[in-house]
């Protein structure tokens, strides 16, 4: 399907500038030939839950619906995404980018047509697992060409942090964007923006052939480089790690959108939940300056208890002075454990099946905020104005406990080991 693609070395750090920064990473050569067309491709990715959110609310008017629709977009994407990365190590990004943006643009104009026509619920869920499945994933993409560019380096920390941050702010503009659209324009005109800045970017992305990472050849070590990432133990902890992280995205896109409804400033939504990923981006920035000598498990685990006892807070809020305050920190609390996630994967995975790996992470990051959505939606609906703020602290604490459980799990294995059997561009793989 797609043909090799030669990439430049890994970039070489000397002595004199072995401090990571943001300034040395953005000089790596090519780099931004990825990083442009990257940016405009993954913008819709912010938008695309809240979207469905507005517009099926609008034509049902229910959140519960809108909800259990997003939610099936969202499990559709955590579903499909692995398989996406997957072929992506196989054939080439550019192989698996193009058709899989064009049948997005098209499912999702389906999903927007069938909304407005008030058609049956279950044929929006029809609609929905294709929009779902095909949503591009740009931002593993550009992650597993940071990987090629920085094999080796101590650039890999802050270009995991840049590239969260690099997410973080298209979750500022996504949501604004999204809620401008369909509350000042028509309730389908986000999904329609949604739908047409996918195409545009992910084929300017795709056409950036120069820098996407090879292609694995069929050759006598095929099945141990396809083997999937999902075998590698830390893998499937920091899944459940990121699950939690996803539920608090759902939860907050469904509760903020309910609360601001009912003090009756609809408005009010972008601009908090836009609050609430400028603190995931601003502590992306700093954890990306920081020269961090803690391991990086430790690290994820600190983070991640914090993040479970800010989320625990949300509920309380019943102002937008507090929410605002709480969901800043709570954005805040983020970054550190998806930077640290991200980092850890360098170590726990081989090149080959690195795009694999950040997919899973994303796929369940999505799985995490749909199934929120979802009891968000309905709590939202059956309780109290605000009940589900309850979703991000549950998922959050058990996420918390299942990391703390498992975290030996999380030890990367020692590449020298592979050096010294002649296959140095392959860390081992830990498989039960």
């Amino acid at each position: 399907m797609g043909s090799t693609v030669t990439t430049t070395e890994p970039e070489k750090t000397s002595p004199a500038s072995s401090r990571p920064g943001y300034g040395q990473l953005l000089r790596t050569r090519g780099a931004w030939t990825f990083l442009l067309p990257g940016f405009a491709a993954r913008q819709p990715f912010a938008m695309l839950t809240l979207s469905i959110v507005l517009l099926v609310q609008h034509t049902t008017g229910s959140y519960g619906a809108a909800g259990a629709v997003a939610a099936v977009t969202g499990v559709s994407m955590a579903l499909f995404a692995p398989y996406s990365g997957r072929l992506a190590d196989r054939y080439g990004q550019r192989a698996v980018l193009v058709p899989g943006v064009l049948v997005h643009t098209v499912s999702g104009l389906s999903l927007t047509a069938l909304a407005l026509a008030h058609a049956p619920l279950w044929a929006l869920f029809v609609a929905a697992v294709p929009t779902g499945a095909s949503v591009p994933q740009v931002g593993p993409m550009v992650r597993a060409r940071w990987g090629v560019k920085l094999q080796g380096s101590p650039l890999m920390t802050t270009a995991a942090a840049f590239e969260s941050v690099t997410d973080e702010l298209t979750f500022v503009f996504g949501p604004l964007l999204a809620t401008a659209l369909c509350t000042a324009v028509a309730p389908a005109a986000g999904l329609i923006t949604e739908g047409a800045l996918t195409l545009v970017g992910g084929l300017l992305f795709a056409a950036q052939k120069s820098t996407q990472p090879s292609v694995s050849q069929e050759n006598g070590h095929a099945r141990v480089r396809h083997a999937s990432a999902l075998r590698v133990p830390g893998v499937r902890v920091l899944v459940v790690t990121f699950l939690g992280i996803g539920s608090v995205f759902g939860g907050m896109q469904v509760s903020l959108a309910a609360f601001t409804e009912s003090i009756g400033e609809p408005g009010l939504n972008g601009v908090l939940y836009g609050v609430f990923a400028a603190g995931n981006m601003l502590s992306g920035i700093v954890c990306g300056a920081i020269a961090w000598k803690a391991a990086p498990q430790k690290r994820l685990l600190i983070g991640y208890a914090a993040l479970a006892v800010a989320a625990s807070a949300l509920w309380t809020a019943h102002s937008v002075a507090l929410l605002a305050a709480l969901g800043l920190l709570v954005g805040m609390c983020i970054a550190p454990s998806l930077i640290t996630g991200y980092t850890l994967v360098d170590g726990l995975v081989p090149a080959g099946a690195r795009t694999e790996a950040f997919t899973w992470l994303t796929g369940a990051v999505a799985l995490g905020q749909a199934a929120a959505v979802t009891v968000a939606g309905q709590l939202e609906d059956r309780l109290w104005d605000g009940a589900g703020f309850l979703v991000p602290m549950g998922g959050t604490v058990l996420a918390l406990i299942t990391l703390v459980a498992l975290r030996s799990r999380l030890a990367t294995p020692d590449r020298n080991r592979t050096v010294a059997r002649g296959v140095g561009h392959r860390a081992p793989v830990a498989v039960d």
